[in-house]
């Protein structure tokens, strides 16, 4: 069984649902592949230093030993282990060499002897490029010869621009047109290369990207950037404690250059912060020959310099060796890696949203820098890459109809541009909210009682319009400060609710003093884990102005969190799920951040419940941290197909799992691992349930985007149009997979999904796992927007997006 699951479906052929249209994406074609073997061989170098470093030792071995050992071959390397050739090496199968790398600010030997490695080079084998040739045209298997080609591939167009920028996992970057940005950091402009095996051509996958990095230039500037102050004048006074510890760890491991010795490269000389004193320049004291000198005094009789702010700290490089700040300047290239603050993470936003037409001609531009055409090693290789961005045939499905309440005035109506409003509607089913709360998370003179009384008669208004029954329009409402005890006060919330409405309490509303993540995550965990009831948070600069559509929008969410349904798809807009009965899954683990080593990862699934697949029911584990495998998938199946015999009276006949987060490296493994474990759910359930089942991989964290060649194929912010769909000539050569951009773009560029078909017991046609992937998206219910979040996948950040816009 295991080895059936491996084998991935293949497409099974295309779909004609739709308008036809064409469109550009952001691939550009191989026109000319090497066409003899390429030969690969792993390097080890010693000591171990990082990337950078291993490539001036490997380009010092190539200036030295080129025309000898290597014959004469301009071999490229990944900085790491591997070594790519067009040539075979002269000195056989392994050789070890001794490389002399000298330092690179100038240093005399004497004062800093230049340091030795040991490369040690072996053959791992050869790259037979006919297989690569056969895959590509559907003739051949995508052996593991394949895929070595591919790295050779990516490390051949990777590997000139990583001599000559700065380099960050499969994008480089460049200076040019930074934007600064608070905390002596600025923005850099990165491109993206990737090379992507496609039908009958391999392409070369090029986009945008973008990351911090240290502002290089006088340490003193970074130092007024980090503490928001207008000019090194604003520190006359010194640093309080406080202070002095938020620059420590803001610039501690920074690489500087020192000034203060002249302009010639060896005296300035490199270091690298350790940390910095607790007193100021004036009274750090150093011992010297025999006694003892403030490093003010020292600099002013050594050197004739007079500090011009002698109240800064010095920066310690190594014990007892210190450097008044002003005398050291950042380097250049040093990636920020400690995480943005708000107000730079609303920069980096700034910076990197741009519309399609921005985008695409980036991009162009981008490949001036990557100059394809005159890279040297591209050549030796025999490999030549289009400068036209590939113009893809698309289609654009059409929108469902979306049904509401009968009442409604459009009851029944289809979506233009992948959007809509709730005017003079009403939703499908309107849940009753009798006993509730409301707890404002902050003084009253912030939130006037007035305010909130107001809020909550046009909120209670508004859902009763909308079709929502809310008998009791009074909720017990009570002032809390956001920094006491939070789950004190929910439960005392939970108990007004209940007491006030004699009925168990439904729901707590929660306002909210600001955007933080901290307060709504305990809210939610006390509310979720520990009292069991539902919470609305909503933000207290919203609630002070009362628009109605921002309570139609709180309404959506609260109708379908106490169980009412807003809007559902007539029967006939999903005839595979409604049909038969069809369980559809979404499925994700989100993980902690690479540096945590503690934190677990958690895995949610959420499944639809009804024949209107608009209800949905959730499943959440723990597990060990950083695996991708759902641990505990098997229990967690268990329970969504109890949920759905209970609410359907049935057993779904055919499984759809959506699954989200998985890499194209894992798709082996998590396929083998989670459809055993869906089947062993069902037979655990009954020996003889099989119900058939087609699993689907949906990224959406990949660098594929288009833009519209026709003006009346775009929307309003010049982005593709949603329904559209791409699953020929930038897709794989013979399994079953296709880009849907099913979201209205509200600013930038929108990212299509790519849906990757591994497993299909069901039989499915493009036209129609296409049209009801599409469909779908309309069903998300808690605002009125064509999204990918049909599905609750956790991982899925457009919902949060849209809703910080409303």
């Amino acid at each position: 069984m295991a080895a059936q699951i491996i084998e991935f479906a293949r497409r099974p052929g295309f779909g004609s649902y739709g308008r036809a249209t064409r469109v550009r994406a952001n691939f550009f074609e191989v026109t000319s592949l090497p066409d003899g073997s390429i030969f690969h061989y792993d390097a080890t170098i010693t000591p171990d230093v990082p990337p950078p470093l291993n490539r001036r030792v490997f380009q010092q071995l190539e200036a030295k030993y080129g025309p000898t050992a290597l014959a004469g071959a301009r071999p490229i390397y990944d900085g790491r282990k591997n070594i790519f050739s067009s040539k075979n090496f002269a000195f056989g199968d392994a050789y070890t060499f001794e490389i002399i790398l000298p330092e690179d600010d100038g240093a005399p030997s004497g004062k800093r002897p230049p340091r030795a490695f040991k490369i040690r080079i072996k053959k791992v084998g050869e790259i037979n490029m006919d297989e690569l040739h056969k895959f590509l045209n559907n003739g051949g298997a995508e052996t593991s010869n394949c895929l070595t080609a591919y790295t050779a591939l990516d490390v051949l167009i990777r590997y000139k621009p990583s001599l000559q920028h700065e380099t960050v996992g499969r994008s480089f970057y460049t200076s040019a047109g930074a934007m600064q940005i608070s905390g002596g950091a600025e923005i850099w402009q990165g491109y993206y290369q990737s090379a992507r095996a496609t039908m009958r051509k391999m392409m070369i996958n090029v986009d945008l990207s973008a990351t911090a990095f240290y502002r290089s230039g006088n340490l003193v500037d970074t130092v007024v950037s980090i503490m928001g102050c207008r000019s090194p004048d604003d520190l006359r006074r010194g640093l309080q404690e406080r202070d002095r510890a938020t620059i420590e760890r803001a610039i501690k491991n920074l690489k500087i250059r020192v000034i203060h010795r002249g302009d010639s490269p060896a005296s300035k000389r490199k270091y690298k912060i350790i940390k910095l004193t607790s007193t100021p320049a004036t009274h750090t004291r150093f011992d010297i020959e025999g006694t003892t000198q403030d490093v003010a005094t020292y600099f002013q009789e050594q050197y004739r310099k007079r500090l011009n702010f002698p109240y800064l700290p010095c920066v310690v490089v190594r014990k007892d060796v210190f450097f008044p700040m002003e005398v050291c300047e950042i380097i250049e290239g040093q990636r920020h890696i400690r995480k943005l603050n708000d107000r730079q993470t609303a920069d980096m936003i700034k910076f990197t949203c741009q519309n399609p037409n921005v985008r695409a001609n980036k991009i162009r531009q981008g490949l001036n820098i990557l100059d394809y055409r005159r890279n040297e090693y591209l050549q030796q290789f025999g490999m030549q890459v289009s400068d036209e961005m590939a113009l893809v045939p698309a289609r654009i499905l059409p929108p469902p109809r979306i049904e509401y309440h009968p009442s409604s005035r459009d009851a029944i109506f289809a979506p233009k541009d992948g959007s809509w409003n709730l005017r003079d509607k009403k939703v499908a089913t309107g849940a009753t909210l009798g006993s509730w709360s409301v707890v404002v998370f902050g003084p009253e003179t912030q939130f006037p009682s007035a305010a909130v009384q107001a809020f909550i008669r046009e909120l209670v208004v508004t859902c009763q319009d909308t079709g929502m029954n809310i008998p009791n329009r009074t909720p017990p409402i009570k002032h809390h400060n956001p920094q006491g005890n939070i789950e004190e006060i929910l439960k005392q919330m939970w108990l007004m609710a209940g007491n006030t409405a004699k009925a168990h309490p439904q729901l707590i509303l929660c306002v909210l003093p600001n955007v933080g993540i901290p307060l709504y995550a305990e809210i939610k965990r006390v509310c979720d884990t520990i009292i069991g009831v539902a919470s609305q948070c909503i933000q207290g600069k919203h609630m002070m102005a009362a628009k109605k559509q921002y309570c139609a929008n709180v309404c959506l969410k609260m109708n379908v969190k106490i169980g009412g349904m807003n809007s559902f798809l007539s029967t006939n807009q999903l005839p595979f799920v409604t049909e038969r009965p069809t369980i559809l899954m979404g499925a994700d683990v989100t993980h902690p951040s690479a540096s945590d080593q503690s934190r677990p990862s958690i895995a949610g699934i959420c499944s639809s419940v009804d024949a209107k697949a608009s209800q949905y029911a959730a499943a959440i584990r723990i597990q060990e941290g950083k695996s991708e495998i759902i641990a505990d998938l098997s229990s967690m199946i268990k329970e969504l197909l109890r949920n759905f015999y209970q609410s359907c009276g049935r057993k779904p006949d055919r499984i759809i799992f959506y699954r989200d987060g998985v890499s194209d490296g894992q798709f082996a493994e998590v396929l083998k691992n989670e459809v055993e474990a869906i089947r062993g759910a069902c037979q655990g359930l009954e020996s003889q349930y099989k119900p058939t089942i087609t699993f689907i991989i949906v990224q959406k964290r990949h660098h594929t985007r288009f833009f519209p060649v026709d003006k009346r194929d775009s929307d309003r912010t010049g982005n593709c149009l949603p329904g559209t769909v791409v699953e020929s000539d930038i897709t794989h050569p013979y399994q079953f997979d296709f880009y849907l951009q099913s979201h209205a773009g509200l600013q930038g560029t929108s990212r299509p999904t790519h849906y990757r078909v591994l497993y299909d017991e069901n039989n499915f046609n493009p036209d129609t796992l296409q049209t009801m992937s599409y469909n779908l998206c309309y069903l998300y219910a808690r605002c009125t927007a064509c999204l990918l979040c049909a599905f609750g996948l956790p991982s899925c950040t457009f919902s949060c997006t849209w809703w910080k816009l409303e």
